[in-house]
């Protein structure tokens, strides 16, 4: 079953959703109060409250949001339940936060003039960007209701290409600036590919641009010229210490002497170990 395109309302609140858990997270709030929360913040008017009250109910039951998410298709896109599945993933690495923010940035840009070419690039590199797994995840965009058959068809036909076909040919052989170049090399003004055309001409000029170079720089380039929404990116990893070093030997005085205890709990603590060595004059004792 498709899921039918939301009111914009649905996609405001679905961004404030995704936003305020995102957020409550870092606050370790629990998911289960956080929706219980959220749920009673939620415009009125739209079917989001509804939509919560079933995911919370499987968060009890089966602990996943993911779960609840997927067996909502009339509301939630199969994209969206598949992001978050890979990041409630137990051997996942890919962090829920940065799910919650994909997600939110999606559901805006749905709210503001969205179109096919930038929805699928911005789906595109979550995937390759997190590395998410390129069929299951193209599987789960083709399926959401913003794409008509046209673009269904080639998205589900490309992620066989990923790989063996240069990406940035991919978009390039689908544009009207390819179907411009053709005309003018041919001059044939009433030429018009067997094939529709999915891109403009401004995604194509891009994408020769950026023939036989990483597809981020593509990506890049479409956010830079022609507002295409931008992925979050993994938080790079912590280089500095968790604490100051000040409060850093403090835990580690703190830890010593739970391990004291715990050793004097066991009747394994030998304190012989803090004895200082006697200490003997140079002259022999009589």
């Amino acid at each position: 079953m498709s899921t039918p395109m939301l009111d914009r309302e649905e996609y405001i609140e679905q961004a404030y959703l995704f936003r305020v858990y995102r957020e409550r997270l870092e606050e370790n709030v629990p998911a289960q109060e956080i929706l219980t929360q959220v749920r009673e913040e939620i415009l009125a008017t739209t079917k989001l409250p509804m939509a919560i009250d079933f995911l919370s109910g499987e968060l009890q039951l089966k602990g996943k949001v993911s779960e609840g998410m997927g067996r909502l298709p009339h509301y939630f896109t199969t994209f969206q339940s598949f992001v978050i599945g890979r990041a409630e993933h137990d051997e996942s690495k890919f962090d829920m936060r940065l799910a919650l923010l994909i997600l939110e940035r999606e559901a805006e840009f749905k709210t503001n003039s969205p179109h096919a070419a930038g929805l699928f690039m911005y789906q595109f590199e979550c995937v390759s960007r997190n590395r998410l797994g390129y069929e299951t995840g193209m599987t789960a965009a083709a399926a959401d209701p913003f794409y008509n058959e046209p673009w269904r068809d080639w998205i589900l036909k490309i992620r066989r290409q990923l790989g063996t076909v240069d990406f940035a040919d991919l978009i390039y052989m689908r544009s009207q600036q390819r179907v411009e170049e053709i005309r003018r090399r041919t001059k044939s003004p009433a030429y018009e590919p067997s094939f529709p055309i999915l891109f403009g001409v401004q995604e194509g000029r891009i994408a020769r641009a950026n023939k036989g170079k990483d597809p981020l720089y593509m990506f890049a380039a479409l956010q830079r010229q022609l507002g295409y929404p931008v992925v979050p990116r993994p938080r790079p990893p912590r280089s500095s210490p968790l604490f100051d070093p000040p409060v850093e030997m403090r835990f580690q005085r703190l830890e010593a002497r739970i391990a004291l205890l715990e050793q004097e709990g066991k009747g394994a603590l030998d304190i012989t170990k803090f004895y200082k060595p006697e200490e003997f004059g140079s002259g022999e004792m009589n």
